[in-house]
């Protein structure tokens, strides 16, 4: 089983404008409201090509229960933590050249929540897949991420971490099975930028030494690049599309590449299809759906 772990769960109100006057009434489009959060995307991307996960995460309020309700509607299963203040926040991304977002704030992660989630976590089994995705609320310690890996490590569990800086450096000393930041990302990591395909190569040979097992580097327009556990590197390109959302990009790759690689056992296989998934998305304006992607990646 696949579990995804988002701390910050939210809904999106996204809003597309023609015109927008600072201290005027704008009036939208279109409009939408989807559900949003790093772990939740991968799961719902998961859902689409046909690999069961469980959403682990808190919730809180009449926007929490909302959200929880809409995505067991997709078919997602959910075992989130109910907080017994405040609300799921709601972030605003207004569509108007530039995209705007107002980002929420979001409830107050209480020490017994934390501890519930612990608990559900000393629950995985041997040759369950654990996906960490985002940022760390600022109500909890800096250093969640290592907790959370430093407790499972040992016991057979797939790790995958999505974030980046110094979150993402600090935790590659216990092995995770997949890292994925960005070239921008990765070249932050060690104060230096990363624009030719021999550059990516090196410093996500650094990370590896580092500890992690997979390094997963997206590279926008330029595709991705793969250096396995293996040692062997793969890269690939991108699909023809228009870029109109950049929002889950990246955690579709990641549920397409766990996906492809628990169908095949090959690394090109899940390159292949994280690209299309990561793809697939941003090309829509939402998370893209099973055609999409099916559809991208006869093309790769």
């Amino acid at each position: 089983m696949i579990y995804t772990v988002t701390f910050n769960p939210a809904w999106d109100y996204v809003v597309f404008l023609d015109s927008l006057v600072p201290g005027e009434i704008n009036r939208a489009k279109h409009e939408s409201i989807v559900w949003g959060g790093k772990g939740i995307n991968v799961s719902g991307i998961l859902r689409e090509l046909g690999a069961e996960s469980t959403a682990l995460g808190f919730v809180a309020g009449f926007t929490g229960q909302a959200l929880e309700a809409g995505i067991e509607a997709r078919g997602i299963h959910t075992d989130f933590i109910r907080l017994p203040e405040g609300n799921t926040r709601i972030n605003v991304k207004v569509k108007h050249g530039e995209e705007t977002e107002i980002n929420g704030q979001g409830p107050v992660i209480t020490e017994q929540a934390i501890r519930e989630l612990y608990e559900k976590l000393d629950r995985l089994e041997q040759g369950d897949t654990l996906v960490l995705a985002g940022s760390i609320p600022g109500c909890l310690p800096a250093d969640t991420y290592e907790r959370i890996l430093e407790r499972l490590m040992g016991r057979g569990i797939r790790m995958v971490v999505d974030a980046s800086g110094d979150l993402l450096l600090n935790v590659v000393k216990y092995h995770p099975f997949l890292i994925k930041p960005n070239h921008h990302e990765l070249g932050e990591m060690f104060h230096t930028e990363c624009s030719t395909p021999e550059e990516i190569a090196h410093y996500a040979g650094e990370l590896q030494k580092l500890g992690a097992e997979n390094v997963l580097v997206s590279m926008a327009g330029d595709g991705a690049f793969l250096l396995t556990a293996e040692g062997t590197t793969c890269q690939i390109g991108t699909p023809k599309g228009t870029v109109v959302n950049s929002v889950g990009a990246g955690d579709s790759m990641v549920a397409g590449f766990l996906a492809g690689f628990d169908r095949s056992g090959s690394y090109e296989e899940a390159l292949k299809l994280g690209t299309a998934a990561g793809s697939a998305t941003a090309f829509s304006e939402g998370l893209a759906d099973a055609a999409a992607i099916e559809a991208l990646y006869q093309t790769l």
